[in-house]
C-alpha cells in the first residue's frame, strides 16, 4: 500500500487540485433562531441575491479563522492541545515571566505588535532568563536576509514563518513592522451563510429591583433583540493547495500544512459552533467536497495522527525548542496601547449584539 493511502489522507489525488472547496449543512442546535453576527455601524451583514432570496452572513471569515485557530488551543494548560505540542509557535511574556499571549491567539499571529515591535528574545541558560540585544522583529528579518533596498528570498521568508509559527502561512499574515512588504495570503479560509431568511424580533427588560425609576439607565430598561431563522445554513471552506505548493517547502511541510488545515476545518465543525450565546449551532450531515469527485475528508482523529506523524517528521524545520518565548514590556506613555486576544471580542458581547472579531491579515 502506497504511503499517501496509509496516512489516511490520499495526497496524490490531491496533487492536481488547485484548490479544496468544501460546504458544510448547519442548524441550530435548539429551536429555529439563531443570532448572527454583527459589525460596527452597520449590525447584522443582510444581502439580497439577483434573484431575491435574502441571505446573512452569519461568520465572517476573520472570525472563522480565528475560531479555527482556537479550536487546536487547550485553554486550561495555555498550550496546543496535546498531540499538537511540538509544533512552533511564540510565547509572549513579561519580565515576571507571566504568559501575556501567543501566536496562535493573536489577531494577527506571528506579526502581533507584542513580537514585532519591542519584544525581545529570551534564552534560558542554567535556568537563567537572559534577552537578545535586538528586538525579535530584526532578529527573524536578519535570518530570513531581509535588505530594504534588495530582493525578497521568499523562500527564506517562508522558511522563517514555518520555523517559528506554521499558522501564519496557513492563515496569512503582513510582517508591515519588516519593511512593509512581507506578506502571505490565506491559504485556509472559511465563511458561514444563512439563505431565505427572515427576521425575529423580539425583547425583554433589565430589571432594578432596588431602584427601578432611576433616570440614569440603571433602572428597568427595557430593550429589543433582533434573531433570524433560515430556510439553510451552510459553512463553506476553502483550501488554496496551489499555493501551499508553491511555498516549496518540502514535501512533509506541505502535508503538515494540508493535514493541519483540514483538522482545523473538522475540529470548528465538532467543537467550535456555539459561536454567540443565541447562536448555538450543529452539523447537519457530513462535510462534503465539492468538485474533486471520490475523496473526501477524513475523520478527525485520523486527521489529528497525521498531523502528530508529521510533526514529528518536520522537526528538522522547528526552531528548538519549538516555543519561542519573547518578552514585551508595556509602552509608558500615558494611553498606551493595550490589546485583546482573539476571544475577548465575543466573550464580552451581549446576548443582543456582537462585533465581528477582526484579526487576519488578508
Amino acid at each position: 500500500m502506497s504511503e499517501t493511502k496509509t496516512s489516511g489522507i490520499d495526497y496524490e489525488k490531491l496533487k492536481d487540485t488547485p484548490r479544496l472547496l468544501m460546504e458544510a449543512k448547519l442548524k441550530p442546535l435548539q429551536g429555529c433562531r439563531f443570532q448572527s453576527t454583527g459589525f460596527a455601524d452597520l449590525g447584522p451583514a443582510r444581502y439580497t441575491l439577483p434573484d431575491g432570496t435574502e441571505m446573512l452572513l452569519v461568520e465572517s471569515a476573520q472570525s472563522v479563522a480565528n475560531r479555527m485557530e482556537l479550536a487546536c488551543w487547550d485553554a486550561a494548560a495555555e498550550d496546543l492541545i496535546a498531540e499538537l505540542r511540538g509544533l512552533p509557535y511564540i510565547k509572549i511574556t513579561d519580565a515576571n515571566n507571566g504568559h501575556l499571549s501567543n501566536s496562535i491567539l493573536e489577531a494577527h499571529r506571528i506579526n502581533s505588535e507584542y513580537v514585532m515591535k519591542e519584544a525581545r528574545r529570551v534564552s534560558k541558560t542554567d535556568g537563567k532568563r537572559e534577552l537578545t540585544k535586538n528586538a525579535f522583529n530584526k532578529e527573524f528579518a536578519a535570518e530570513i536576509g531581509y535588505q530594504n533596498d534588495g530582493r525578497v528570498d521568499w523562500k527564506k521568508f517562508r522558511a522563517g514563518l514555518l520555523k517559528y509559527d506554521p499558522n501564519s502561512l496557513i492563515h496569512g499574515c503582513f510582517l508591515e513592522e519588516i519593511g512593509g512588504r512581507l506578506r502571505v495570503t490565506r491559504a485556509l479560509s472559511g465563511f458561514i451563510e444563512a439563505c431565505d431568511v427572515d427576521v425575529v424580533e423580539s425583547g425583554g427588560v433589565k430589571n432594578n429591583i432596588v431602584q427601578p425609576d432611576l433616570k440614569s439607565g440603571e433602572g428597568n430598561v427595557p430593550f429589543h433583540r433582533t434573531e433570524f431563522v433560515a430556510k439553510s445554513i451552510k459553512a463553506y471552506f476553502n483550501i488554496d493547495l496551489a499555493l501551499l505548493r508553491g511555498y516549496g517547502l518540502g514535501d512533509d511541510a506541505t502535508k503538515l500544512l494540508i493535514a493541519l488545515s483540514l483538522f482545523k476545518i473538522r475540529r470548528f465543525l465538532s467543537t467550535g459552533l456555539r459561536l454567540r450565546t443565541a447562536c448555538d449551532l450543529e452539523l447537519d450531515g457530513d462535510l462534503d467536497v465539492m468538485r474533486l469527485d471520490g475523496w473526501t475528508v477524513p475523520a478527525e482523529d485520523v486527521l489529528l495522527n497525521e498531523c502528530k506523524h508529521l510533526i514529528g517528521a518536520c522537526k528538522s524545520h522547528f526552531a528548538d525548542p519549538p516555543i519561542t518565548e519573547v518578552e514585551w514590556k508595556p509602552s509608558k506613555k500615558k494611553g498606551g496601547k493595550g490589546g485583546k486576544g482573539k476571544g475577548d471580542a465575543d466573550e464580552n458581547a451581549d446576548d443582543s449584539a456582537d462585533g465581528d472579531e477582526e484579526g487576519d491579515d488578508q
